[in-house]
């Protein structure tokens, strides 16, 4: 857990238009004092005094920007005992990014002239080193600005804690793999309610859909498998002070196989919580193709310890 006594300092950056300004103004009305893009040489000056929680903004416009160099800062700042310091990455599909500069019209930073999306895989490069290194990784592509504020209240709001966050995520393999995934498994081989005709246009959100998956003799094994890896892994996370981890379930559509087993971990990961001691683990639940389909939104399945959330 954080020290109270700490400053709590949380460094923002990302991808351009995957929503950073949006996440420093939450950070803001949570009382936070932002400062968005400062030099790199006045982090030190930023942080060096006791008072108000702090977040600072920092991405490709920032003067003297080197992914490197904010690296460096970011580990000296992590040494000094009054400071508390998490690195925050967001990030979007590129196709979600292209779609948002085209409606507001702005100008990518890294692209006078020319195609944005050359300019979003540049600037993807040039923050990999600062996302490998996050504290927090968010995809907001398929997640709606409520969402997000009770995402970043839930984490950094007055009280939350600083323990390890789950994400359970359904995708289908043909629109790629999430990018922020630490654990990726694969549902395919189970059978598939898409060649049911009854079944096809309706989602493992429904019990009859998750029966027939279930039903397959190979699912219980496969099921308690994937259970028995995430009670041997969660534990080791939280003793190495992982703050978030998410744990993605593949199959074609993203619609029938991986949304019925990531219901299933949902339900009895709130019973696996007991088994963690005094460690309280919220889960949260995605499923990418039906929310971007509009017919499921992400929600808590386990919400978080705090009032404000």
């Amino acid at each position: 857990m954080t020290d109270h006594h700490s400053r709590r300092i949380v460094v923002v950056t990302g991808l351009s238009g995957a929503g950073k300004s949006s996440i420093l103004k939450m950070l803001e009305d949570l009382d936070y004092e932002v400062v968005d893009n400062p030099p790199l040489d006045l982090l030190d000056a930023l942080t060096g005094s006791a008072g108000k929680r702090l977040a600072i903004g920092i991405d490709v416009r920032s003067r003297g920007f080197e992914a490197h160099r904010v690296l460096e800062r970011l580990s000296r700042l992590r040494a000094l005992p009054h400071c508390a310091v998490q690195l925050l990455y967001a990030t979007a599909e590129n196709d979600v990014i292209l779609r948002r500069f085209t409606a507001t019209r702005r100008r990518h930073p890294l692209v006078s002239g020319g195609s944005v999306l050359t300019g979003i895989e540049q600037e993807a490069d040039l923050l990999e080193p600062l996302r490998a290194d996050a504290d927090l990784v968010i995809d907001t592509s398929d997640l709606p600005v409520p969402e997000l504020r009770r995402l970043i209240t839930a984490r950094f709001g007055e009280g939350a804690g600083s323990d390890l966050s789950v994400v359970l995520m359904s995708f289908a393999y043909p629109a790629g793999l999430p990018r922020e995934a630490d654990i990726v498994l694969d549902a395919r081989f189970l059978r598939n309610p898409h060649y049911d005709e009854t079944l096809r246009p309706r989602t493992g959100l429904e019990a009859d859909v998750a029966h027939y998956v279930q039903e397959d003799p190979f699912y219980a094994p496969f099921y308690q498998h994937v259970l028995g890896l995430i009670r041997v892994v969660l534990p080791r996370f939280i003793a190495e002070g992982k703050k978030y981890v998410t744990i993605a379930i593949g199959c074609s559509g993203g619609r029938h196989r991986s949304v019925t087993i990531v219901e299933a971990l949902a339900r009895d990961l709130a019973l696996f919580e007991n088994d963690i001691g005094e460690t309280h683990v919220p889960v949260m639940v995605l499923h990418r193709e039906l929310a971007r389909q509009g017919l499921a939104s992400w929600r808590w399945a386990i919400p978080p310890e705090t009032g404000n959330a």
